[in-house]
């Protein structure tokens, strides 16, 4: 299976601006002064689509005077429950990949690209869900 730590730094969202001859994301003050990040760390970023769901984050002021999403707390599946899904891509290791809510992950072994299947999540955790195929739609 695909591992995926369940130590993430942080998550926020961010856009992205032009200065001089490069792209630019900014990162949110809060995330530096509460420890998510030090400044002048390297660090491995992932982009994530901006793809808007049914569960749209609520935006909110910081304490220092700054507005930034708030995401829902929690995996958006629960152990035991049935979701309908499509694969999107094979992982590293041939587990098919799917995203749910949020961009949250679900990895099904056996999962072909491209194929919509009914899952069984067998085990939730903060970062990625694994689940079993029950049926095949395609």
């Amino acid at each position: 299976m695909v591992e995926i730590p369940d130590s993430i730094q942080c998550l926020f969202s961010a856009s992205v601006s032009e200065q001089n001859e490069s792209f630019v994301i900014e990162i949110p003050r809060h995330e530096v002064d509460h420890g998510g990040i030090t400044v002048g760390d390297h660090y491995r970023v992932a982009v994530l689509s901006h793809e808007s769901t049914s569960s749209e984050p609520s935006q909110s002021t910081d304490n220092f005077g700054g507005t930034h999403q708030q995401e829902p707390q929690g995996p958006p599946v629960e152990e035991g429950e049935l979701v309908e899904l499509t694969i999107e891509t094979r992982g590293d290791q041939g587990d098919g990949i799917a995203k749910v809510d949020r961009g949250y992950v679900v990895i099904v072994p056996n999962g072909e690209p491209g194929t919509t299947v009914t899952v069984e999540i067998d085990t939730v955790r903060k970062n990625v869900a694994f689940a079993e195929i029950v049926s095949n739609e395609d």
